[in-house]
């Protein structure tokens, strides 16, 4: 673990990380709705058409699993990532739809050690995924737990 790029000192409030990009496949999308999210709209084209998302769109809950694919692939495998106490919130502003593809980037707007377990601590992010027509497709933000590059020499 001592050579992992990304520990509790390397974040710093108001650094922004980016996340990559991605593009949205129609079978991704239907495959991920079969097991998951089984609603019209994300298994078929004519559904999500004849839907308020205007076209076959990813479920919600996919686009977190993606955002999540993106931000592993992003820092989090390679860090001292101990996991996380959960989200704060998420929201989906619009459709992600097939086709579509997206950019992730993550800000750090708080970082503080942990008061019980000397050498953790917690790093908050507001992240974004953003489509190619540069509209926010969802926000989230969520508190990380990373150790300290001393703790893991």
């Amino acid at each position: 673990m001592t050579a992992k790029k990304w520990a509790l000192e390397d974040f710093e409030e108001g650094g922004t990380i980016e996340l990559g990009a991605k593009t949205v496949t129609a079978e991704e999308i239907i495959e991920f709705a079969r097991e998951f999210d089984a609603q019209p709209m994300h298994l078929d084209e004519e559904a999500g058409k004849a839907s308020i998302l205007g076209g076959l769109a990813a479920s919600g809950w996919h686009t977190c699993c993606m955002f999540m694919r993106m931000m592993c692939d992003g820092f989090l495998l390679d860090s001292t990532s101990q996991g996380s106490p959960g989200l704060d919130y998420v929201r989906w502003k619009k459709p992600v739809l097939a086709g579509d593809t997206l950019t992730g980037r993550s800000t750090v707007i708080a970082k503080r050690g942990s008061k019980s377990k000397p050498g953790l601590g917690f790093v908050t992010v507001q992240s974004a995924l953003i489509n190619q027509r540069g509209d926010v497709v969802m926000e989230l933000q969520n508190t990380g737990m990373f150790l300290a590059r001393e703790t893991v020499r």
